[in-house]
């Protein structure tokens, strides 16, 4: 009876919340304002936690040597603009002269890269495998061409990026100032709307949702600046055109999960084979042993079991994402995937574990 009565209550609070949902979409034009203001600040609000990860425990040192936490983070937003004017001046100039390099090149790249892909399409062993109508080395001089003209398409729209990014510059500083200042009051003021015979139980859960994201940020940092130092020192010894644009490329993109390892290897690969076969096998293979040092010997070492996610997994949970918010769902979706993995299993040890055990 006890096991049924649970299962009923489970069943409404379910049917509950799909009404909820249901009569949500059906007033939709309440809630566009909100998802307006959403659009907005999800990109620095991003941001912002990213780098309250990262810059907390700075803070927190700070403050155990008696320095006030506002100035504490005044001196950090200090240094980091001293860090940005050293990069300006000391790796930006060489970031932005392949940039532009890559650019003018470009019509010279892509009829080299045409070039390769004659050579390779008269190569017997690549004919007798497709017919010249299939040749999917035909298919892909076309398909980087198209690729070119979107993203000089894309290029014409720049003013309107760079408006966005004003937006962001100047509301994420703001947003991740005060995050810092507040410390981990944020938890605890959520925990205060609780009942009072819970709240032990959602501090616990707060600090573990701290605890996965700390991890789960640093951790994927640390992770990628080593992929990308590994990387730029193979692309060295090829003697790869780009190296630091595109180490640089990589190391962002691989950020996004799952795919974005697949983004990153691609241009490194055609930027390659436009300087002739062998240094696209030898740019993938660094590539591959890159990643492979990275998944198996760096990031275990560093995630340790706070990453409890299987491979697969993560690559549906990216799918999912991709598909629901673009860009963004994919990028969110293992940090809010955790949340809700600690908080279900919390309200599971709370609600229904002892009963359905023993039942």
């Amino acid at each position: 009876m006890i096991k049924l009565n649970s299962f009923i209550r489970l069943c409404i609070a379910i049917l509950l919340v799909i009404g909820i949902i249901y009569l949500g979409s059906r007033v939709d034009f309440i809630f566009k304002p909100v998802l307006s203001l959403f659009s907005i600040i999800i990109v620095p609000l991003m941001l912002s936690v990213f780098f309250y990860y990262l810059l907390r425990p700075l803070v927190n040192m700070m403050e155990r040597y008696k320095i006030n936490r506002a100035l504490s983070i005044l001196l950090i937003y200090l240094v980091v603009a001293i860090v940005l004017v050293g990069f300006s001046i000391g790796v930006w100039p060489s970031l932005r002269t392949q940039l532009v390099n890559l650019v003018d090149n470009a019509p010279t790249l892509f009829n080299t890269l045409s070039e390769q892909v004659e050579k390779l399409e008269k190569n017997g062993f690549i004919g007798n495998l497709f017919p010249g109508d299939l040749s999917p080395l035909n298919r892909l001089t076309d398909f980087l061409n198209k690729g070119f003209g979107v993203l000089t398409d894309y290029f014409t729209s720049l003013f309107s990026i760079i408006s966005n990014f004003a937006i962001i510059l100047f509301i994420f500083p703001i947003i991740l100032f005060y995050m810092l200042k507040e410390g981990g009051n944020f938890g605890r003021k959520i925990v205060s709307f609780m009942p009072k015979r819970f709240r032990d139980e959602g501090n616990e859960v707060m600090d573990e949702i701290d605890n996965a994201l700390s991890g789960f940020i640093v951790g994927r940092v640390i992770v990628n600046l080593s992929l990308g130092v590994l990387m730029y020192c193979g692309f060295l010894i090829i003697g790869l055109p780009y190296a630091l644009l595109l180490t640089v490329v990589a190391v962002i993109l691989n950020f996004i999960p799952f795919v974005g390892a697949i983004l990153s290897a691609v241009p490194i690969v055609i930027i390659g084979f436009i300087e002739s076969p062998t240094t696209a096998i030898w740019a993938l293979i660094i590539i591959l042993v890159a990643q492979q040092i990275q998944d198996n010997l760096i990031a275990p070492y560093v995630f340790g079991k706070q990453l409890d996610i299987h491979p697969l997994t993560t690559i549906i949970l990216a799918l999912v994402g991709g598909d629901m918010a673009g860009i963004i769902g994919i990028l969110l979706i293992i940090p809010i995937y955790m949340i809700l993995k600690i908080i279900v299993t919390k309200v599971y040890q709370l609600f229904f574990k002892q009963s359905w055990e023993n039942a």
